[in-house]
């Protein structure tokens, strides 16, 4: 992954938890719960998750080969309390392979159990087409960025999860 988009992914989780808050369609920006996990497998999960949003996208190309991160729960304990973070970019084999590809991600995720709570051109000035959306079962939320300026052009994927609790005599592994 090159810096730009190591920085993007960066810039855009921030802007992703800032705003959406990991709402999962709740009225509050309060994160919802996510259940008991180890950091490990929390991060599987979140993996997991990226792989069928890659599967969703539909075209030859490449993932970047991030792994997922973690970070505390606000207002809580970082000792007991994690969330999982999974930033990728994807390039397509061919630049104008992605003309559409949002679109049809929009009615995609919708039938596959997310909720698209925003949909729409970002602030930046590029106007990048972006898609937040909320998964209330897994506990997760989505923002997908397609940055047609680039060259090639790419999307960049920010995954991140709702807080989770270690299990009993387990401690949350940062990495």
């Amino acid at each position: 992954m090159t810096i730009k988009s190591s920085v993007y992914a960066l810039l855009v989780s921030v802007a992703l938890i800032t705003t959406t808050g990991c709402g999962m369609n709740d009225s509050s920006d309060e994160v919802p719960f996510a259940g008991a996990s180890t950091s490990r497998d929390a991060a599987d999960r979140a993996e997991k998750v990226s792989s069928e949003i890659y599967d969703l996208i539909g075209l030859r190309g490449r993932a970047s080969e991030t792994r997922p991160g973690v970070m505390g729960c606000s207002e809580k304990d970082r000792a007991k309390y994690f969330r999982v973070f999974h930033p990728w970019t994807f390039t397509p084999a061919a630049g104008g392979d992605l003309r559409g590809v949002m679109e049809r991600l929009k009615g995609d995720l919708t039938r596959h159990g997310w909720t698209v709570v925003r949909y729409g051109p970002d602030s930046s000035r590029d106007r990048n087409l972006t898609l937040t959306a909320d998964h209330d079962e897994k506990k997760v939320s989505v923002e997908i960025t397609y940055n047609a300026k680039e060259d090639p052009a790419d999307l960049s994927i920010f995954l991140v999860s709702g807080c989770y609790q270690t299990p009993d005599g387990e401690e949350v592994q940062r990495f």
